[in-house]
């Protein structure tokens, strides 16, 4: 089994399997459970420990700590299919907008050619799935991305992708409706040409505007952040 798929997997076994008091089953479970080595298993948990999705207790156990679980984490609940705390989902899209914005700002300084010319080819894949009635979950995706990816700035994209990765079941859910696949096209051709004309606030205004939408429809999926705490 693969590091990647075990750590996975073991996330989603974890959450189903737990006791009344958030103990997980034993390091000789778990390796039982899933066909490998408890030293396997003890990488995992290790790697999970760090993630701060798991905690060791001297001769207790190991227990769950999922309220202080890093944004990497709640990419792998994602993967793993364990749902997340309506709370945290709200408040990493409220980040995101954060963050794309000001990609929007550094991106007119930093952008060359080669981003322009994978932003064009986007736009127009994007215009293809349109013309054929499918949803933009994908070029979505590569279009904000691509953004980032144009602040030159690594650990930014890495972070960034991270947000991806967490909605990446409900993307096709959100562009399944053809009037809004339409409309967020057309924001990004917007966002694009405020790009190309290096102009920083258009861009960050246009970013902000665009991704109040994705902001409101999640709100209204979960009742937003009060109604989560509820």
């Amino acid at each position: 089994m693969k590091e990647n798929s075990l750590l996975s997997d073991l996330a989603a076994h974890l959450f189903s399997n737990l006791s009344g008091n958030g103990r997980t089953p034993s390091e000789r479970e778990l390796a039982e459970h899933f066909s490998v080595s408890r030293g396997q298993i003890r990488e995992a948990l290790a790697i999970l420990e760090a993630m701060r999705i798991v905690e060791r207790r001297a001769k207790s156990g190991i227990y769950l700590t999922t309220t202080e679980a890093s944004v990497e984490a709640m990419a792998l609940f994602a993967r793993a299919g364990v749902p997340l705390d309506p709370i945290l989902i709200y408040e990493t899209v409220e980040l995101r907008k954060i963050h794309e914005i000001k990609a929007a700002e550094l991106a007119c300084d930093r952008a060359t050619e080669e981003n322009y010319k994978r932003l064009r080819d986007i736009l127009a894949a994007s215009e293809a799935k349109l013309a054929a009635g499918e949803g933009l979950a994908r070029e979505d995706r590569d279009f904000h991305l691509e953004i980032v990816r144009a602040t030159k700035n690594s650990v930014f994209y890495r972070v960034c992708s991270v947000y991806y990765v967490m909605g990446e079941h409900r993307l096709p859910i959100y562009f399944a409706d053809a009037a809004r696949s339409r409309r967020s096209h057309e924001e990004h051709i917007r966002i694009y040409e405020a790009l190309l004309a290096r102009d920083g606030n258009l861009a960050q205004a246009l970013m902000s505007a665009h991704l109040q939408g994705a902001q409101s429809y999640w709100k209204g999926l979960i009742g937003g952040p009060a109604a989560a705490a509820r």
